[in-house]
């Protein structure tokens, strides 16, 4: 196999999410993909091909399942199933780049120095993202990096869609709307003419619906408005995050509980949303196929505020010709594709039952004012496409 490639790193709080692919062609393709797992009890990586088929597994004692190690197996591997071609670069999804980084850009140490004083407005996400181009940097100087924001497709929104009505001694410190899931709005974006030549140059309101959540719209491709704001708590209810939240709400938990900032913390972030209110699962098809009322709850709770979203973006967007679902619950639950359409046929969304059972892509029917569609999402594409072009030119 004598081929370029481009190692795709996306790394969390306790696993890396990894693929390798093929750029010698017009587009990435891809190799192989696995998962850096430092949670389990015998930390390990598990690799696949495309197609699903195991190529290597390799768990280690608790003791030595150091996540450093493990990196530099997933280097070593990737070169020797390479077998002779070169390794160009590492593309690593990176949450927030602030305002200044409005795209990707090579991840020298100057630039993970100031990545890493945003560390305050993405403090779950941003340390774990940035920690493995330290280390790689160590292992292998010489391997160009690429850092890829989920914030920078958002940047294109007017500033008044950024804003917060705050005191300028407050948003001056960096407080606005950033939005998140940029690189997956992106992809849906470079992909969208391929399915609908009128959304993809027209206004589209995407659905990014997974354990994060969130929605987008779009005019001609750019993002205009987007419910995720300061943080990736905001907006939709999500997995164990609990969403658009009235302010007063936490200085009542500071006042009245005696909560601190680390609680709240945890409380939004990993106690709420689909977790919190139905008390049984954070997990979409473990709530659908539930019959406990707080399950059905949650539901309910979920599309309705998918519903009341879809409106406003619509009105950022002055209207709206197109909607898309995509990631995991986008993609693979009908039901709530259903709900979320029904609800919208306000808006002239006429849902295709049959099609949305079987999963499109188109689930509106041939006279619906608004074409509905189910888009998978590749953000590791995404990223391969900056990396490959960065690298290139720098």
């Amino acid at each position: 196999m004598m081929s370029d490639a481009v190692l795709v790193l996306n790394a969390g709080s306790s696993s890396i999410k990894f693929g390798l692919f093929d750029i010698s062609g017009i587009d990435p393709r891809l190799f192989c993909k696995g998962l850096l797992d430092e949670h389990e009890s015998k930390p390990g990586i598990t690799v696949t091909d495309a197609a699903g088929n195991r190529l290597f597994e390799k768990r280690r004692a608790p003791a030595d399942g150091d996540g450093d190690a493990l990196l530099a197996e997933i280097l070593d591997w990737s070169s020797d199933y390479l077998a002779g071609g070169r390794l160009a670069a590492i593309g690593h999804r990176v949450v927030h780049g602030g305002l200044k980084f409005t795209q990707a850009v090579r991840a020298s140490p100057e630039v993970v120095a100031e990545l890493a004083t945003l560390s305050p407005l993405a403090p779950l996400h941003q340390p774990h993202n940035l920690k493995p181009i330290e280390v790689v940097a160590t292992l292998r100087p010489d391997l160009p990096q690429v850092a890829c924001f989920d914030t920078a497709f958002h940047r294109s929104q007017p500033e008044v869609a950024q804003a917060f009505a705050l005191p300028p001694s407050i948003t001056d410190r960096g407080v606005r709307r950033y939005g998140f899931h940029g690189l997956s709005y992106e992809y849906i974006a470079s992909v969208l003419a391929q399915f609908d030549a009128k959304a993809a140059s027209g206004r589209t309101i995407v659905a990014h619906l997974g354990n994060g959540s969130s929605m987008c719209a779009m005019v001609g491709g750019r993002s205009v408005a987007s419910t995720m704001g300061f943080t990736a708590v905001d907006g939709l209810p999500m997995g164990t995050r609990c969403g658009n939240l009235d302010p007063g709400v936490i200085l009542y938990l500071m006042d009245e509980l005696g909560m601190d900032a680390r609680a709240i913390e945890d409380l939004v972030y990993k106690q709420s949303g689909l977790l919190g209110v139905s008390g049984i699962s954070s997990d979409m098809r473990s709530l659908l196929a539930s019959d406990d009322k707080r399950a059905r709850f949650a539901v309910e709770l979920f599309t309705y505020r998918g519903g009341r979203e879809l409106g406003s973006l619509a009105a950022a967007a002055g209207g709206i010709d197109a909607l898309v679902f995509t990631a995991g619950i986008g993609e693979h639950a009908p039901a709530i594709r259903e709900r979320i359409c029904r609800d919208a046929a306000w808006l002239g969304v006429e849902l295709d039952a049959a099609a949305n059972e079987t999963g499109g892509p188109r689930i509106s029917t041939a006279s619906s004012r608004v074409s509905a569609w189910v888009i998978p999402t590749n953000e590791e594409v995404m990223i391969c496409r900056h990396t490959s072009r960065v690298a290139r030119h720098s």
